[in-house]
């Protein structure tokens, strides 16, 4: 399929039978129905051979300019006829453009050249060429450079003058003693009376020393001002229009939902965490697929989005992988916009529940050591209350202090260390705090590791845009560093022992299904790899220091996979 043309309802070509889905994907985490598979492979088909645009996705080394990979999502809908297609969009732009032959438009198009945002857009990089070109201009650094000559210049002389009083005051301290032993009574009073006159003459000219440097300080700094106030003024009315047209475009992005009612960016982010809508709110696939879906009387059936490119630096995203709709964008817009629709329950608010007792792995009189089960949280979440933390304080009525001394990741299964009093948890704290905790993970990757041996170093922080996830940030992230160790190849797959150095909010995950770290995803990762029946990932072994007898402890907890 080399052209898309300009019908927007693609008739979807079933290569296999496939039931409609009972209720519409569940956007923020699902596995795509057959029908959405089969819509994304069409898509995928078409921008393998494509003529309609131009765009460096980074899969094609004779490519010049930016690589910017892609989402690109599919919704499966049904027209009037109870005929069977689907729609394409891509998020935010694709070859400087909000419009191409095939996809569905965005919900507002701020690249019109005569619309409010392009015009306050130019007036913003005029204003903003201005405040640069002030702030770099010579009379400005003159200026500067005149405050810092003059504030320099004070300090020195007031430095040199308190110097020379100083030592000025010895002086005189000597002729006091010196006169005390030679002149009578009469000649001591008028020669300390003379020698107090040059003291109270030190102290005023010293006054006067500081109010010429103040002064000298102030007309410095007026002359910096007038240079000064002009840039205020501008990055004044800067902010101002910036905050009209953001204002203002906000109020231009009007959403449909299922019961037919419309709602703009500002009504919909006001009661969340962020009442200011993030920047590009909208501009993802999903809400336009929503909306022109709305306003043509089409029904959603299914929904997935994929990967289309290279993948970028920071964060963990495979070619032609299906992945969820962004959190802090798409949620509220989604939830509003989903009203009315029969949407598939979230998954991760129906986590098994785990009634049978947790296991021992050993335990004496101060500590515990239990073998976690996957997709169970370490302490109790936001939704579900039930965890390791409050088994435990079941388990151990009459124990004091926090009881967990780390956790783990809700996915990940093995040992977690449970300390049975505060001095206990102090002590096995500290040892975390100190690394002196060694602690061993097996997990099994997808593809084959090349490398017997070695270790990932690329340091996360939290993405902003989809909490928990985690980005690779040089500039803001944590260090996280993991050594590794291959135990065996085979099939396409990989069996790998980690060797934490670091801790952070997965780490591991991030570590292996990064392109710069093991570009190879563990099996079932949800979050960075393919969803699967649970994630490959038990820590497996704890090695530390009794806090009590001080015995050197080895426990092991065989993983299940």
């Amino acid at each position: 399929m080399k052209n898309f043309g300009c019908e927007l309802f693609h008739p979807l070509v079933l290569n296999q039978k496939a039931e409609l889905p009972k209720a519409f994907t569940f956007p923020f985490y699902y596995t795509p129905h057959t029908l959405s598979v089969m819509a994304a492979e069409q898509l995928q088909s078409y921008l393998e051979c494509q003529t309609d645009f131009e765009h460096n996705f980074g899969l094609d080394s004779t490519q010049t300019g930016l690589q910017i990979g892609k989402m690109f999502g599919v919704m499966v809908v049904e027209d009037k006829a109870k005929q069977l297609g689907y729609l394409a969009a891509f998020s935010g732009k694709l070859g400087e453009s909000n419009f191409v032959n095939g996809f569905v438009p965005t919900v507002f198009d701020t690249l019109q050249p005569e619309g409010f945002y392009k015009i306050g857009e130019a007036r913003l990089n005029v204003l903003n060429g201005e405040i640069e070109a002030l702030e770099n201009s010579s009379d400005l650094a003159k200026a500067n450079s005149a405050l810092e000559t003059c504030i320099a210049q004070s300090e020195a002389d007031l430095k040199a003058f308190k110097a020379k009083i100083k030592a000025q005051k010895k002086v005189r301290n000597a002729q006091r003693v010196e006169a005390k032993a030679n002149l009578t009574a009469v000649e001591f009073d008028a020669l300390d009376q003379d020698l107090k006159k040059q003291s109270i003459y030190y102290h005023y000219r010293l006054k006067d020393l500081k109010k010429a440097g103040e002064a000298s300080i102030a007309k410095a700094k007026l002359k910096l001002e007038a240079l000064l106030n002009p840039i205020k003024l501008l990055k004044t009315e800067r902010a101002t229009l910036s905050a009209s047209l953001q204002n203002r475009l906000h109020q231009q992005y009007r959403f449909l939902n299922a019961k037919g009612v419309t709602k703009d960016l500002l009504a919909i982010f006001k009661d969340t965490v962020t009442p200011t809508p993030p920047a590009g709110s909208g501009e993802c696939a999903a809400p336009k697929l929503f909306q022109y879906a709305y306003e043509n009387e089409l029904k959603p059936i299914a929904m997935a989005e994929f990967w289309w490119g290279a993948s970028p630096k920071s964060e963990i995203r495979k070619h032609k992988q299906f992945y969820p709709s962004c959190r802090s964008k798409c949620e509220p817009i989604l939830g509003h916009m989903m009203d009315g629709l029969c949407v598939e329950k979230n998954p991760i608010s129906e986590i098994p529940n785990h009634d049978a007792p947790l296991e021992i792995v050993y335990e004496d009189d101060y500590l515990v050591l239990v073998n976690k089960p996957h997709e169970f949280l370490s302490v109790p979440g936001k939704h579900i209350k039930t965890s390791v933390l409050s088994k435990m304080r079941r388990y151990l009525p009459k124990a004091k202090g926090p009881l967990l001394v780390h956790r783990l990741d809700m996915s990940t299964s093995g040992l977690l260390l449970i300390a049975k009093n505060e001095k206990t948890h102090k002590n096995l704290q500290k040892q975390f705090i100190a690394r002196t905790v060694k602690k061993r993970y097996v997990a099994v990757l997808e593809g084959e590791l090349q490398l017997a041996s070695g270790t990932v170093e690329l340091p996360l922080r939290v993405d902003l845009d989809n909490r928990p996830q985690q980005l690779v940030c040089y500039d803001y992230g944590k260090l996280a560093k993991t050594n590794y160790e291959v135990i065996a190849v085979k099939n396409g797959i990989t069996r790998v022992y980690f060797y934490p150095v670091t801790g952070r909010t997965h780490q591991l995950r991030v570590h292996a299904a990064h392109v710069n770290g093991l570009n190879s995803p563990i099996i079932g990762d949800d979050l960075y790899g393919t969803k699967g029946k649970r994630l490959h990932l038990h820590a497996e072994r704890l090695q530390f220091t009794h806090p009590v007898t001080l015995e050197a402890l080895t426990i092991t907890c065989e993983a299940p996979f």
